[in-house]
């Protein structure tokens, strides 16, 4: 991964793709995702031995396991969001959609103040949330914002040659 660090600023060409996902949301995805599996494999298995007068079968702690996994996979989905970009365009895939720019529809990458993600802007007041890049994230987010922005100033700059 090439990145435009300080002293090189966006003058820097950028030729290789670049990729980005987020630090801290996945490691703290994972470990939710972990906590959820085992609390409700432990609440599974300890269903039947309880005093409370409801009958509780093999089935409900086998569903009791099941919704565990299934609550931890949809913690999971925070760990997916990832923004590639390349001399031609930039592909953001955040949690459930991903979709694909060219560098000419976009305007410009901002991280407004006070903001959690980064953003496309684009024509007509638009913009396009980038969580792949957080605010949370620290020195990665400022790079990420960075790089990203050294790759539109170059298509932008090829593209009126």
């Amino acid at each position: 991964m090439t990145v435009a660090d300080d002293t090189q600023g966006a003058d820097q060409r950028l030729t290789e793709p670049v990729r980005f996902r987020p630090f801290f949301s996945v490691i703290a995805a994972s470990v939710l995702a972990v906590l959820i599996l085992i609390a409700f494999t432990i609440v599974g298995l300890l269903l039947r031995q309880s005093d409370t007068g409801a009958v509780f079968r093999t089935s409900d702690q086998v569903a009791m396991i099941i919704l565990g996994v299934l609550l931890a996979a949809g913690t999971m989905l925070w760990a997916v969001p990832r923004v590639r970009a390349d001399a031609e365009g930039v592909e953001v895939r955040n949690v459930l959609t991903s979709r694909r720019f060219a560098w000419r529809e976009v305007l410009a990458i901002s991280f407004p103040d006070g903001a959690a993600f980064a953003r496309l802007e684009l024509p007509d007041d638009e913009y396009y949330t980038v969580m792949a890049v957080q605010a949370v994230d620290g020195w990665r987010a400022v790079t990420a914002v960075r790089t990203l922005r050294a790759l539109h100033k170059q298509a932008w700059q090829a593209e009126q040659e």
